[in-house]
């Protein structure tokens, strides 16, 4: 009697150990599963929204095509700070991405690999969002992507598979200036980039009708590639800094890439920013020369009463450092080809028939507030306090009107 209690109780015991670890099982799948699991009410108005902040969800899921370049980081942080879930598609390494896991808390950011040849990976990065902003832009061409690849056919397939997928705002980040024929300057065919972007524009309208077109002008700020580029020992000549005709004749009208973030995020907002197309344009109008010469003070290389502006077309070393640029591998050297000196000759054109940012509700940052802290790291001898007199007061040029 006692063996076939004994042996009751250890069948009972099996099946009690079996139902645990099966319930243990279940619990281990729902807590670690890498699977994704659709909400069964997927509508944004079922799901809880915060007051703000990175911790919040003010019910937008914005895909960022280009999260890692430079606009795109900014764009991630301002979107990040007021509860926009973001998801990431990257290519190459994932560890270049990691940085942008700060943006927004907790689950808050997801990223994904892609190509921008690959359809398939694209339609799982766009599947859950009701927003897709396109910052993928090429401004030198390599081997693999040339500037149709990225600015024209790649724009489309974003906008073409967004529309596809039930996409509610597509954005895409174009450039000031664009024409189907650009005035050659350093080249012969004149900017690749400005035509380019060009039929990029088009090719969206055409996928996405309702897609927002952003045309920045020249954009600055930490870690950019013009006024960093220009701080940088590979760019001057020495003494001398050399512009397509010294600067003269040609105008800019720098924007704040904080400004640009800023944009991109009212216009997720504003409903009636659909189909239409805004030129991100600073608050001021410099001379190329003024603004060249305004940095060199601002880095006390102006100091020097040799240090002069010269011109481009007729400096054979800066012309040949270009070239050489361009020959060695990776992308060119402080971002010197031909490509970025056409650009930079390239006056700004304003189509004021066309919103701009100040029409977002957006005050565009002058640059007088920002250059000073922006050069700081790349300040000439500073460990001499400006008090001392030792360097003239660095007044900014004039704009023009």
């Amino acid at each position: 009697m006692a063996a076939v209690v004994l042996q009751g109780s250890l069948h009972l015991s099996k099946q009690q150990l079996g139902a645990s670890a099966a319930v243990v099982n279940i619990i281990h799948h729902a807590s670690y599963s890498s699977e994704v699991r659709p909400i069964k009410k997927p509508a944004l108005s079922q799901m809880r929204k915060g007051a703000g902040g990175r911790s919040s969800f003010n019910g937008v899921v914005a895909t960022v095509f280009g999260a890692t370049g430079f606009i795109g980081r900014y764009v991630c942080n301002e979107l990040g700070k007021h509860g926009t879930q973001l998801i990431l598609p990257y290519r190459g390494d994932n560890y270049e991405v990691g940085p942008l896991k700060l943006v927004g808390d907790l689950g808050q950011v997801l990223f994904h690999p892609f190509d921008l040849r690959d359809e398939e990976s694209i339609r799982k990065a766009v599947k859950y969002s009701n927003v897709v902003i396109n910052l993928i832009g090429r401004d030198w061409e390599t081997k693999n992507f040339k500037f149709e690849d990225v600015n024209v056919h790649g724009a489309r397939r974003l906008a073409r598979i967004s529309k596809e997928m039930g996409v509610e705002k597509f954005i895409h980040l174009s450039a000031l200036n664009v024409t189907p024929k650009p005035v050659p300057k350093m080249l012969w065919n004149g900017s690749g980039v400005l035509r380019s972007k060009y039929y990029g524009e088009i090719a969206v309208r055409e996928e996405f009708p309702d897609a927002v077109v952003l045309r920045p002008a020249l954009t600055y700020g930490m870690e950019d590639r013009w006024l960093m580029q220009h701080c940088a020992m590979f760019r001057p000549n020495g003494k001398t800094f050399p512009l397509y005709k010294k600067g003269f004749g040609i105008t800019k009208m720098p924007i704040y890439v904080n400004d640009v973030a800023a944009a991109i995020y009212e216009v997720i907002k504003n409903p009636d920013t659909a189909g239409r197309t805004y030129q991100l344009i600073g608050p001021h109008r410099y001379v190329l020369h003024d603004l060249m010469v305004w940095i060199m003070n601002e880095q006390r290389k102006g100091a020097d009463e040799n240090f002069r502006v010269t011109d481009l077309r007729f400096d054979p070393l800066q012309i040949t450092k270009i070239l050489l640029a361009e020959m060695l591998p990776g992308h060119p050297i402080h971002n010197l080809h031909r490509e970025i000196m056409e650009l930079e000759a390239t006056t700004d054109v304003v189509d004021y028939s066309l919103p701009t940012v100040v029409d977002l509700g957006i005050k565009p940052s002058p640059m007088e507030e920002n250059i000073t802290w922006l050069l700081r790291p790349f300040k000439h001898r500073p460990y001499i306090s400006p008090e001392v007199g030792d360097f003239d007061k660095v007044i900014p040029p004039k704009p023009v009107i």
